[in-house]
């Protein structure tokens, strides 16, 4: 089975057929229960994810319900059950988002390893797991808790393989992506070295001066921050090779 949560939920049953998980609560109950990783999930976490406010009197009732309908569609390997106060699901599949935890937790050790080029393999078969905004179409208190979290590790791992792009001396096709990335997320300052690293390798170091001062003035414009020391560190390289 294949559960992906890296974009709206779905599931490949081990048929091959798509489960039919029916409409926003079901799919906010499996998205917790995915998410707790084969730990039980109690009614009552259970309950304030699908009902904000007035709860109904057939709550507990309702869950069941809603249990009993998922265990249904996702048929066998997969088991939800009842333990311990509430609910728990051992998938028997694959889940996208620890594969993309698994692919670049990899990718790090390739790159601590002096293997950029695989690392950089890693890095994108991670980051092709995903499919669009984590969990869309679940409730919003379980989406806004997690997706924060998730768009984290997916920038995080961008960065890493503009590393490990630098790294294997591909830094022509970093540049781009990575200015792109740095439009995007002007405050990311690992970035901004990391583009900064590409342009300097690429023969444009005043460019890489003028993203520098760009960031420099956003910082101080919009969070009174000073460059970082990684930043500052990167900033020197391109002037030493500059007179280099």
């Amino acid at each position: 089975m294949e559960f992906r949560i890296l974009g709206p939920l779905a599931v490949s049953r081990a048929d091959g057929r798509p489960a039919a998980l029916g409409g926003r609560k079901p799919r906010t109950l499996l998205a917790a229960l995915l998410l707790a990783r084969g730990r039980v999930v109690s009614d009552e976490r259970l309950v304030s994810l699908l009902w904000e406010g007035v709860r109904p009197s057939t709550v507990d009732a309702q869950v069941c319900t809603y249990a009993s309908r998922l265990r249904t569609a996702l048929g066998r390997p997969a088991r939800l059950v009842r333990a311990g106060g509430g609910y728990l699901l051992a998938p028997g599949g694959t889940v996208d988002a620890e594969e993309f935890e698994r692919l670049a937790s990899a990718g790090h050790d390739e790159l601590l390893a002096g293997r950029p080029v695989r690392a950089a393999e890693l890095f994108g078969a991670a980051l092709a797991l995903w499919r669009g905004p984590v969990l869309a179409d679940v409730a919003e208190p379980l989406r806004a808790g997690e997706a924060a979290r998730f768009d984290e590790l997916r920038l995080a791992v961008l960065e890493a393989r503009f590393e490990a792009g630098i790294a294997s001396g591909d830094h022509l096709r970093v540049v781009p992506d990575a200015t792109a990335f740095v439009l995007e997320h002007p405050l990311r300052e690992r970035a901004r070295a990391l583009l900064m690293t590409a342009l300097g390798a690429s023969g444009r170091p005043a460019d890489a001066v003028a993203v520098y001062h760009h960031g420099r003035r956003l910082l101080d414009e919009r969070l009174g921050l000073a460059p970082s020391p990684a930043l500052q560190a990167a900033y020197r390289r391109v002037l030493d090779g500059q007179a280099g």
